[in-house]
């Protein structure tokens, strides 16, 4: 029942008017804003330190950034309707050449980003430009729910693979191929992870695209999605990254990661509403670190949906 309610919605999303949509969006983040207390509270708390602002500025930036998220939503139940004819209508790319000239390289791409803009659709940017895509994707509570984003993944010509599988196995696959490999590298990395700064605060920090980069020689390149004023989404390509090797792997798989983590907290500065303030990206204690040689987890890099 959920998943055909949810379908019918993604038809009816797709067959919307623009204005429309981005319209509904607007009314749906508001009522998130003021329904749900403590997803406010948690983004208004991690905002105000991080970016040196009042609580007034906070709420209003968080309010903005709650209306974003609801046309996010709204945008990857759209998903289905972009194609290789249509979506530049809707997605620009700046620098699109530096993805392709990391692709030429052979060794397939590690694609740094983030829960920044609506995620789902900087797949769409590259499938579309005849680009693979692969990615870890981490199942959601209901499995109606991961089976509908399966779906409309599936409509861009995403490869996922489920956590919980063998996807580590399965992504470095997908890299001895020649593909694209998406690492959201902005959530919680846990004990396993690099504790380092982030946003102001230590957070442990998922080592999973130091770690591929390194073991399989594949350049790292930065990308993200922002909503533009207008409605439209610019996907800023940034200059391809090399994991280090000066024979201290540890060294090199931690300093990565932070030239990497610096990336992602400044393209959230700059853009505060487009990013999810209330996830629990500091939710492992520096004191939960675990000692020895780095590794990757399931966990680090997947997609949260």
């Amino acid at each position: 029942m959920l998943y055909n309610t949810l379908m019918f919605l993604s038809y009816l999303a797709c067959r919307t008017p623009r204005p429309l949509l981005l319209g509904a969006g607007w009314v749906l983040g508001n009522l998130y804003y003021l329904l749900i207390p403590k997803m406010r509270r948690r983004a208004v708390e991690h905002m105000m330190p991080a970016l040196g602002i009042s609580e007034t500025e906070a709420k209003r930036l968080v309010r903005a950034s709650f209306i974003n998220m609801a046309r996010n939503v709204l945008d990857i139940l759209a998903m289905p309707m972009l194609n290789e004819s249509n979506f530049r209508d809707y997605i620009e790319i700046d620098h699109l050449e530096r993805m392709q000239e990391a692709l030429a390289e052979g060794h397939g791409v590690v694609v740094l980003t983030g829960h920044i803009g609506c995620w789902e659709w900087l797949s769409a940017a590259f499938t579309l430009n005849g680009m693979p895509v692969s990615a870890i994707a981490k199942p959601q509570p209901n499995i109606q729910y991961t089976r509908v984003l399966d779906d409309l993944r599936a409509t861009i010509h995403v490869e996922i693979f489920s956590r919980g599988t063998s996807e580590l196995i399965a992504a470095a696959r997908a890299l001895k191929r020649g593909k694209l490999l998406g690492f959201l590298a902005d959530q919680d990395g846990g004990p396993g992870g690099a504790f380092i700064k982030f946003l102001g605060r230590t957070a442990s920090t998922p080592l999973g695209p130091a770690v591929f980069s390194r073991k399989f020689k594949s350049p790292v390149v930065p990308a993200f999605i922002l909503r533009q004023p207008n409605g439209k989404h610019k996907v800023v390509v940034g200059e391809i990254m090399r994991c280090p090797n000066t024979g201290d792997s540890d060294r090199d798989l931690h300093e990565f990661t932070v030239q990497m983590t610096a990336i992602v907290e400044r393209i959230i500065r700059e853009n505060p509403t487009q990013w999810i303030w209330f996830q629990k990206r500091w939710n492992t204690a520096p004191e939960e670190k675990k000692t020895g040689k780095h590794h990757v987890s399931a966990g680090q890099g997947e997609r949260n949906g």
